[in-house]
C-alpha cells in the first residue's frame, strides 16, 4: 500500500513538474531576467520557484528533477536573495539561522511574498513587488493594506546592506499614520517573508537601543509611485 502511494505521489510529482515547465515559466523567466540578468541559471531558478509556489516548500531531489543539473548554483542564488530558505536552522527560524546544505534530504520553503511575486510573474511576465505586496496584505485582511508599499518602501530606503533598526520602521509608520500599529506591522512583515530579526547582532542592537531586521532582496525594488 505504501509502495503504490508512493509511487502515486511520484507520478503528481513529475506531473506537476512537466506542467509548470510548460505553462507560465516562460513568463516568470521573462520576469526575473529583469532582476537577474538573462542568465542560464535564471530559467532554472524560475522553474524551480515555480514549482514551490504551488508546493510551498521543494526538496533537494526535486530540484535536481527539475532542472536535470546539480542544483548548488540555484540554490546559493536563491539563498542570496531570500527566494527558498533552507528549513533546517542552528537556532531559531530568522534567516540568519537557516542552514543552507547541499544535500539530498534537505527542504527548503518559499516565504510568502516571494509566492506571491512568482504567482505574478507567471501571469504577468513582471517582477512586480509592489503588486505582490498589495495582493499579500489584501488577503491577510490588513486594514491599512494600501499603505504597505509605501511602508517597505521606507524601509528599503533606510536599509543599509539589506539591514534596518525597529526604530526606523517606527518612524516610518509614523510618517505614514500608523504608528499606532508598529509591532503589529513588523509582526505581518516577518510572517509575510519581507524582514527577518538580526539576533546575532547583539552589539548593534545595544549601540542602536533597537532591535535589527534583514530585509528581503527581492522585494526591495519597490519603485517609487
Amino acid at each position: 500500500m505504501r509502495e503504490e502511494e508512493g509511487i502515486r505521489a511520484g507520478s503528481q510529482r513529475r506531473q506537476l513538474m512537466k506542467t509548470e515547465k510548460v505553462g507560465g515559466v516562460e513568463n516568470l523567466e521573462r520576469a526575473m531576467s529583469g532582476v537577474f540578468g538573462p542568465v542560464k541559471i535564471t530559467g532554472k531558478l524560475s522553474r524551480v520557484l515555480a514549482y514551490a509556489a504551488v508546493k510551498s516548500t521543494v526538496s533537494y531531489q526535486e530540484i535536481k528533477e527539475i532542472i536535470e543539473d546539480d542544483p548548488e548554483d540555484v540554490l546559493l542564488l536563491a539563498d542570496q536573495w531570500r527566494l527558498l530558505l533552507p528549513v533546517s536552522t542552528a537556532k531559531s527560524s530568522s534567516w540568519e539561522d537557516r542552514l543552507l546544505l547541499l544535500k539530498d534530504g534537505q527542504i527548503y520553503e518559499i516565504p510568502n511574498v516571494v509566492r506571491y511575486l512568482v504567482q505574478d510573474g507567471i501571469h504577468s511576465g513582471r517582477w512586480d513587488p509592489e503588486k505582490a505586496i498589495v495582493k499579500l496584505f489584501k488577503e491577510l485582511g490588513d486594514q491599512d493594506w494600501k499603505r504597505i508599499p509605501a511602508l517597505v518602501r521606507g524601509i528599503a530606503g533606510e536599509a543599509v546592506n539589506h539591514t534596518v533598526t525597529g526604530n526606523q520602521i517606527r518612524m516610518i509608520c509614523l510618517r505614514l499614520g500608523v504608528g499606532n500599529r508598529v509591532d503589529g506591522l513588523i509582526a505581518e512583515l516577518k510572517a509575510a517573508g519581507i524582514i527577518s530579526p538580526r539576533l546575532s547582532s547583539i552589539p548593534e542592537v545595544i549601540r542602536e537601543g533597537s532591535p535589527i531586521y534583514e530585509l528581503n532582496q527581492s522585494v526591495a525594488l519597490v519603485k517609487s509611485p
